[in-house]
């Protein structure tokens, strides 16, 4: 009875610390989001999306508000989007966007940890050619509709990638098909789970179990970095 217990309260601690860390990152895209396009979310695609992708992961109503409320403010003009390359153990690249009202205390930090974990910051554009930037959206698979058929109709709307794994389904195209392709989702009445633009490697390289290791310790530090909202790796 006791280990169950203890068992139940580890995980709801990793639950809460899981959000405590993803939630202030979803509550910036948002900012920025509604900062960059304006506060509604029905001329505003990429706030619509970032919307989402909060909901998706039970971001509340309220902390939403403020976040779009947020974009009007002092705090909000002051941030920065930047992204950094960096090189890391065993052969492992690192691509990482940031927002950020401090840049030269987001590349100090990233600095620190990466030379504290076999890394180093790598010239900026010179990991370019080793991702490829693309729309990806994730959602469940719809019942009683054919993932064959779904496939095709959206070929025209930009399709260029499907998958499905243990019932979710991912698309991928290329980024400028984004607005299509999330439209063609939204028209078949579809809620995503998860929707936006990633960089996905173009050489993804195969690691030992240990040295998947060193890279995801390394991976884990960096998005535990309040600046940091998204980390690309070119792990297979």
């Amino acid at each position: 009875m006791g280990r169950a217990f203890e068992c139940r309260r580890r995980a709801k601690e990793s639950r809460w610390a899981s959000m405590s860390k993803i939630f202030p990152k979803l509550a910036k895209s948002i900012t920025l989001a509604a900062k960059n396009g304006g506060p509604d979310p029905e001329s505003n695609a990429p706030l619509r999306v970032a919307i989402q992708n909060a909901k998706a992961a039970n971001l509340s109503k309220e902390n939403i508000e403020n976040a779009i409320k947020r974009a009007a403010g002092k705090d909000a003009s002051e941030i920065t989007e930047i992204t950094y390359e960096a090189k890391g153990p065993h052969g492992s690249l690192f691509y990482i966007e940031c927002a950020t009202d401090n840049t030269n205390r987001s590349v100090g930090n990233l600095k620190t940890i990466l030379g504290k974990n076999g890394g180093e910051i790598a010239p900026s554009g010179s990991l370019n050619f080793m991702f490829t930037r693309k729309s990806v959206i994730e959602f469940e698979a719809p019942e009683g509709k054919d993932l064959e058929e779904l496939e095709f109709e959206l070929i025209d709307a930009g399709l260029e990638e499907m998958s499905v794994d243990d019932g979710i389904v991912t698309l991928i195209g290329d980024y400028t098909s984004f607005a299509s392709l999330t439209a063609a989702v939204e028209a078949m009445n579809i809620e995503t789970k998860k929707s936006g633009l990633q960089r996905l490697p173009t050489q993804p390289i195969e690691l030992t179990e240990e040295q998947i290791v060193d890279v995801e310790n390394l991976l884990d530090k960096i998005e535990d970095d309040d600046d940091v909202q998204s980390v690309y790796t070119n792990l297979g």
